[in-house]
């Protein structure tokens, strides 16, 4: 298949309204563009690769914003509006300053209404990598397929797979989750966890469960499985990789955190575009540790992400400089 684009991701983009503190307090509400999959595009796309994100969105001002902000991000967007069913809406509450809550208004959305159409019209221009989340397939049983099939139909193509768990307590079971990831993974290069998502798409390792033998037993389990890259993000505490050829460590990038919404799609964002530039697996674990810095020490899901000219003002940098 011939790639058109380095990245394509599909799955549902929000318009997310945040507060500033309590929503039941009232007071002004921003608006924004929200979504794992949306968010690893605008990530992939600063740093200089051809990108195209596929979705539904209502045929509504906030479909039209949706698509505006994305564009404005040079995404290529291949969508289909829906004129029954409205954009998805999520309110993003700043609850105290080290807690945030999403509260869901996106049961029957038109994003929800992904399907193998929309997956069929998607991959015709071909990529290098088709990204996917569990966010997609816990919205309907009809996107739940949509991802079954995208996921058989690119790795039949020689598309690299990869799929981030992205457990969403508010839209399904940890059980419902793993019934539905655990055969999905089978057709990915790349799966991408918390430290505490791993166990939803690996086989129980018998050991318990937050200790490093049972991430290594699990990421043994996926490898074995074809898997080539298991990724573990693990917050503040950096992020870890297991290959065939061995296991890696990263430490966070120490940085002043003021939004950590996002940071485990930026992090994605810095590893895959790492990956479509050659680079090894430790120069994806440190570039998806940097975009991950730029996430939590900046407001907004996507809005702080780096571009590659940006990526080195983390690098060494010194708090509270400015740089001249």
């Amino acid at each position: 298949m011939r790639a058109d684009v380095d990245l394509l991701t599909l799955g549902e983009s929000m318009v997310s309204l945040r507060s500033g503190g309590p929503l039941s307090a009232g007071g002004s509400l921003s608006m924004h563009v929200a979504g794992a999959e949306s968010n690893v595009a605008v990530g992939v796309a600063r740093l200089g690769h051809r990108v195209r994100w596929a979705g539904v969105v209502g045929a509504d001002p906030h479909g039209q914003f949706v698509q505006r902000q994305l564009r404005s991000e040079g995404i290529e967007l291949h969508h289909r509006e829906d004129s029954v069913r409205s954009t998805g809406v999520m309110f993003l509450e700043q609850r105290t300053a080290d807690v945030s809550r999403a509260f869901y208004y996106r049961a029957g959305s038109a994003g929800s209404t992904l399907c193998r159409e929309d997956v069929d019209a998607a991959l015709q221009g071909g990529a290098r990598i088709l990204h996917m989340t569990g966010i997609t397939a816990a919205l309907s049983a009809e996107a739940r397929d949509a991802v079954e099939y995208a996921a058989r139909r690119a790795t039949g193509a020689g598309v690299l797979v990869s799929l981030d768990v992205n457990y969403r307590s508010k839209l399904w079971s940890r059980d419902e989750a793993r019934a539905v990831l655990s055969p999905l993974v089978r057709h990915a290069s790349i799966v991408i966890a918390s430290d505490d998502e791993l166990d939803l798409v690996a086989a129980d390792s018998g050991v318990p469960s937050d200790s490093a033998e049972a991430e290594a037993l699990m990421a043994k389990h996926l490898l074995g499985l074809g898997v080539q890259d298991v990724v573990v993000k693990r917050g503040a505490a950096g992020a870890g990789a297991h290959t065939r050829a061995g296991h890696w460590e990263v430490p966070a990038v120490p940085v002043t955190s003021i939004d950590t919404v996002g940071a485990g799609d930026a992090f994605t964002a810095g590893y895959l575009s790492a990956l479509l530039d050659g680079e090894d697996v430790p120069g994806r674990l440190r570039r998806g540790a940097l975009a991950g810095a730029f996430a939590v020490s900046t407001a907004g899901d996507w809005e702080g992400l780096p571009r590659t000219g940006e990526l080195a003002l983390l690098g060494g940098h010194v708090a509270g400089t400015t740089q001249r």
